[in-house]
């Protein structure tokens, strides 16, 4: 499985491709960071961001994106460009019927250094560990991009049986409610 794990940012976006191979085995193809300057006006950085993940998903034709969930922050600002750029990007690989699968930063940091509170210089060190690297991802945004596509590596399997039993359950719910109606 090939994943494309981002962390969303109007002033930095983390971009990463990682190839999962057997067991919790994952290799790094490519990374790189986004920058957009603050003064240019939003619609122009989000364009930026937006040609740069195109070219991406066109070069790369990952088989699914992980990205950072937005979470509440002090400053709504970061927050609303977060999730502004994160919304370019999904709508990017909804374009291409890529699936699109959102992590919290505790999930990805759980993940990856099995503490969801760990911070940065852990995170970048075991991505960095994880992957056989020979020097570390910087700046964070690179590491955390990688972090995510290893999270969703190692969770891919476990989310796909989640999908599996939900799907089950729903049509379970609907043959018992087709037999409550037909008993009527």
């Amino acid at each position: 499985m090939r994943v494309m794990g981002v962390d969303p940012g109007l002033t930095r976006c983390g971009l990463s491709v990682i190839e999962s191979g057997r067991g919790r085995k994952v290799i790094a193809l490519d990374v790189d960071v986004v920058h957009t300057p603050s003064e240019q006006p939003l619609q122009m950085r989000l364009l930026t961001i937006s040609d740069v993940v195109e070219h991406w998903l066109d070069t790369h034709v990952p088989d699914v994106l992980a990205i950072e969930r937005v979470f509440a922050n002090q400053n709504a600002n970061t927050a609303m460009g977060t999730a502004q750029a994160g919304g370019v990007i999904a709508l990017a690989a909804a374009r291409r019927n890529i699936d699109v699968h959102f992590h919290t930063p505790s999930e990805v940091k759980a993940a990856v250094t099995g503490n969801g509170r760990a911070d940065k210089a852990q995170v970048t060190e075991m991505v960095t560990r994880i992957l056989g690297l020979q020097t570390k991802p910087t700046p964070a945004d690179a590491a955390d991009a990688l972090a995510l596509a290893i999270c969703h590596c190692w969770r891919a399997p476990m989310i796909s049986r989640m999908a599996a039993a939900e799907a089950m359950a729903a049509e379970q719910r609907k043959k018992y409610q087709a037999k409550i109606k037909a008993a009527r």
